[in-house]
């Protein structure tokens, strides 16, 4: 059988690895912390969404609601001239 060597890894390359490994956990976290994130903001929207939709929904209601328990508002009645003589647009006072 054919054993094999162990081979001895230099400082550096131990030291890359180290930092190669630190690096993929960091980011793993990152990303973990955002999806959380990403998550949460979701969460709010829809919240904030249904809040909006029973505020329009509840001021649809109310206006409707008023405007069928609202008074009959009163005509306006135009004002008249009063009666004057039949006279011609350009009448003249020598005439």
């Amino acid at each position: 059988m054919v054993e094999k060597s162990v081979v001895e890894r230099s400082p550096a390359s131990l030291d890359r690895a180290r930092k190669k490994q630190l690096a993929s956990e960091e980011g793993a976290r990152t990303m973990a912390q955002f999806q959380t994130e990403a998550v949460n903001v979701r969460k709010n929207m829809e919240r904030l969404r249904a809040l909006r939709l029973a505020k329009q929904a509840q001021a649809e209601s109310d206006a409707q609601t008023a405007a069928e328990n609202a008074p009959p508002r009163p005509r306006k009645n135009r004002a008249r001239r009063p009666d004057r003589a039949k006279a011609t647009r350009f009448q003249t006072s020598w005439s």
